[in-house]
């Protein structure tokens, strides 16, 4: 059983800038990938980034140019730089880690608020 401990978030205005980061532990080993998925008011869940063990990433084109994630596989950690934050970023954002066959974890979300 994978938990994960996530930090950051919180009020920003547009133009901002936020950083979220997220700590794995138990059951750490053959995590796949790292990632960070949101979920805005009255919207679905979505993929914002994710970041794979061998290093490659990848962004949703929304995020793409603001956004960057880093994974440190050592430490089982994952982070969000987030700058030029906009309103339509507002939104509950979950880390997530995928273990492959042996199932996905999430932790409880952090809520990021960008007011114009």
């Amino acid at each position: 059983q994978v938990q994960l401990v996530e930090s950051g978030g919180g009020l920003v205005q547009a133009g901002g800038s936020l950083r979220l980061s997220c700590a794995a532990s138990g059951g750490t080993f053959s995590i796949v990938a790292m990632a960070w998925y949101r979920q805005g008011p009255g919207k679905q869940r979505e993929l914002v980034a994710r970041a794979f063990r061998g290093g490659s990433t990848n962004y949703s084109d929304s995020v793409k140019g603001r956004f960057t994630i880093s994974r440190d596989n050592a430490k089982n950690t994952v982070s969000l730089q987030m700058n030029s934050l906009k309103p339509e970023d507002t939104a509950v954002y979950y880390c997530n880690v995928d273990k492959g066959m042996s199932g996905s974890y999430w932790g409880r979300g952090t809520q990021v608020t960008v007011s114009s």
